[in-house]
């Protein structure tokens, strides 16, 4: 049987991505540990240098994109970015979603300021909006709204580079809103709101045994005054719930536009690299606009003339010879390591870009430390360009 041809996957073109005015938001996506945040920051800093007006959002909560940039810290206001050549008429901004006030910011928005003042008070507000599943991809949806919002208003930014949640998979940057969406909508709410829409006397009139049962079983579950508070909580929230869901469906279809595109990172493991396949099945599914695939942290040779069965060759002569515990067989053991990994890495590129082949990628190589200046982001910008 002959042997199977490694398939070279067509190159993202990630500068011409950067200056496509026609693009004017960019999201990074991939599961958890993959990059993401690195991969933003470098494609925010090389667009700036380039002459774009960009804003750089984060989610990720390890605050490495601060750093990164040299800002001692980041929030929920965009702020400049020192260090970077503004010279070809570009600049730089970057913010850390603060998922709370985000939210406390639509309530404002959206609200009569004494109903905000209920809501934000509200104990059971509080816990849904720094810790309810699905809250985060939400608000982060919320934020890119708001920033999209304000440069088409005031020309701020011509360039949005979205770093999503860290979740553990991808998918959950597209679903959790709706999920969110969902159970504000939903039944369970509704049936939470019962009491306070219907009031004193009409509550017994307008509702049955059964409803009454189950207002009874969760006061038992949940305790008397945290249903309460669940229940202040919705009605006080009620005027709301058709914009959470209209505003998750505007910004849902935003990314559906040409004017965004989506760029999935990956690591060169089997995992991470399944995981970019369901998000680009799913993009395709969705009809939201793929730019391609980033695979970070590719390992390459440097003696790349030495295969790795030469060098198991030179290491065994070498023990039977009694030097097995010299430094060129230390050197040789640590190189037959490295090549089994470089070329597992790139069976896996390989096998993904055999079963995605209209999927453009961009590779990364692996590096010896980590990016921790604009110097580091600026190689890492430079790579992704290839």
């Amino acid at each position: 049987m002959p042997a199977r041809t490694p398939t070279t996957p067509p190159s993202l073109d990630v500068d011409g991505l950067l200056a496509d005015p026609g693009v004017g938001i960019i999201v990074c996506c991939g599961s958890g540990g993959v990059g993401k945040t690195t991969t933003a920051a470098a494609l925010g800093i090389r667009a700036a240098e380039a002459g774009r007006k960009v804003v750089v959002l984060t989610i990720d909560p390890a605050r490495r994109l601060a750093q990164s940039l040299g800002l001692s810290e980041l929030d929920n206001t965009p702020r400049p970015v020192a260090g970077v050549d503004l010279s070809g008429g570009g600049s730089l901004d970057a913010m850390m979603l603060d998922m709370k006030r985000t939210f406390d910011e639509v309530v404002e928005a959206h609200s009569t300021p004494a109903k905000a003042a209920q809501i934000l008070e509200n104990p059971f507000y509080q816990a849904v909006s720094s810790s309810f599943a699905g809250t985060q991809e939400y608000m982060a949806m919320e934020k890119l709204g708001q920033l999209r919002t304000q440069a088409e208003r005031d020309g701020t930014w011509d360039l949005i580079v979205v770093d999503t949640p860290p979740s553990r998979s991808a998918l959950d940057f597209l679903d959790a809103p709706k999920r969110l969406g969902s159970f504000l909508d939903g039944r369970f709410v509704r049936l939470l709101m019962a009491p306070a829409k219907a009031g004193g006397r009409a509550y017994l009139k307008v509702f049955s045994v059964g409803v009454d049962l189950a207002q009874r079983t969760l006061s038992r579950v949940l305790g008397g005054q945290m249903l309460q508070d669940v229940q202040t909580f919705v009605a006080a929230l009620d005027t709301m719930f058709g914009g959470f869901r209209e505003r998750a469906d505007v910004t849902y279809a935003l990314l559906k536009e040409d004017t965004t595109a989506f760029v999935v990172i990956a690591s060169p493991d089997r995992d991470a690299l399944r995981e970019a396949a369901f998000f680009v099945d799913r993009l395709g599914q969705e009809r939201m606009p793929l730019a391609g695939v980033v695979v970070n942290r590719l390992q390459s040779l440097g003696a790349s003339a030495l295969s790795a069965s030469r060098a198991e060759d030179g290491l065994a002569q070498l023990t039977e010879a009694g030097q097995g515990d010299s430094v060129t067989a230390g050197l040789l053991s640590l190189h037959v390591d490295l090549a089994s990994t470089t070329a597992r890495q790139h069976a896996f590129v390989s096998r993904f870009a055999a079963s995605h082949p209209h999927v453009k990628v961009s590779t990364v190589a692996a590096s010896a430390t980590d990016v921790h200046d604009l110097d580091g982001l600026r190689e890492i910008g430079a790579l992704l360009a290839g």
